[in-house]
């Protein structure tokens, strides 16, 4: 088995999905997920049960890629 060590570095890489659902395990109070599985259909889910939150979230994290280099 390899011995991978995760760096606390920004990367310009895709990362494995997996590794990275696994590397939060138990680290998040709740989430939002948006992507493409295997076939390439897009998917979207959250933990969250009112849409509001949902959109709420998305907007400040919009925000805060629009204002990084």
């Amino acid at each position: 088995m390899a011995n991978i060590i995760q760096l606390p570095v920004e990367t310009r890489l895709d990362l494995d999905a997996d590794e990275v659902l696994e590397n939060n395990k138990g680290r998040l109070a709740g989430f939002i997920y948006a992507g493409y599985d295997k076939e390439g259909k897009e998917v979207f889910g959250a933990t969250f049960a009112k849409k509001k939150d949902i959109l709420w979230l998305i907007e400040q994290f919009r925000q805060v890629l629009l204002e990084q280099n």
